[in-house]
């Protein structure tokens, strides 16, 4: 069951979008709601879901800066932007951040259910595929693309790491950086990130006499439970489990 947060600050949209919707039908269950972009921060953190679907424009802290901050904190839940038609530059943006798609409002009945239809058939697609080779990733690409897979590989370890200390580093606003990487590599900053991240886990986890959550810790992550669920759908099976197929 793929577990769902809702962030939007019009009441009417907001019980729309949590009972309207035939979450069941999808695989999925809501575990919370917000109203706005600080308060799905906090729900977020607290609720570690697997989607998000979010409003653009918020009071307080908007849609894409919420997604923005998660986004520099190693959050990789699917993301499902709701926007005006005035908006569809954010919504752009936001795409780039790594959300999965957008519905412009007011949207249709079963459209939200049809997105993520797809969400979930990509999900059960993904460990079939190869794990990523990032060795190739970024070779002739720019400086700056180069540099910040450096830095990367440099301070992975470190729980704080995010598109804004990487683009200090280089000297360049967060959005051109992210806006190069995306189009040089493919990757998001944080998708890079966590995809590497996961890399030395499997490295890591191959000694048995590494438990889980030191692995967790020595790659970046406080919350152990969130990087197990990080592995497995990026990996395809539990750290536990890839470890014990190691021996």
């Amino acid at each position: 069951m793929m577990k769902v947060v809702v962030v939007e600050d019009e009441e009417v949209v907001r019980k729309g979008i949590v009972l309207a919707v035939d979450w069941a039908s999808v695989g999925c269950a809501v575990v919370g709601v917000a109203s706005n972009g600080e308060e799905g921060l906090e729900i977020i953190r607290r609720c570690r879901p697997d989607l998000i679907v979010t409003d653009i424009r918020m009071p307080r802290l908007d849609g894409l800066e919420m997604l923005r901050t998660l986004r520099e904190e190693g959050n990789e839940a699917f993301v499902i932007l709701l926007t005006a038609y005035s908006d569809f530059a954010y919504a752009q943006t936001a795409v780039r951040l790594g959300a999965e798609d957008y519905l412009l409002k007011p949207f249709h009945d079963g459209e939200l259910e049809e997105i993520v239809r797809r969400i979930r058939q990509k999900e059960k697609e993904e460990p079939k595929a190869p794990f990523p080779d990032l060795r190739t990733v970024g070779e002739g690409g720019s400086k700056y693309v180069t540099e910040a897979i450096h830095y990367m590989m440099e301070h992975y370890n470190e729980p704080d790491i995010g598109v804004a200390s990487i683009a200090r580093s280089l000297g360049l606003s967060e959005s051109h950086l992210s806006h190069i990487f995306k189009k040089e590599t493919s990757y998001t900053l944080t998708g890079y990130l966590t995809n590497y991240r996961m890399h030395r886990a499997m490295e890591l986890l191959k000694d048995c006499r590494n438990k889980v959550y030191e692995v967790a810790e020595k790659v970046g992550y406080r919350d152990h439970t969130y990087f197990s669920s990080t592995f497995k759908r990026l990996v395809g099976i539990s750290p536990s489990d890839y470890q014990r197929s190691c021996k």
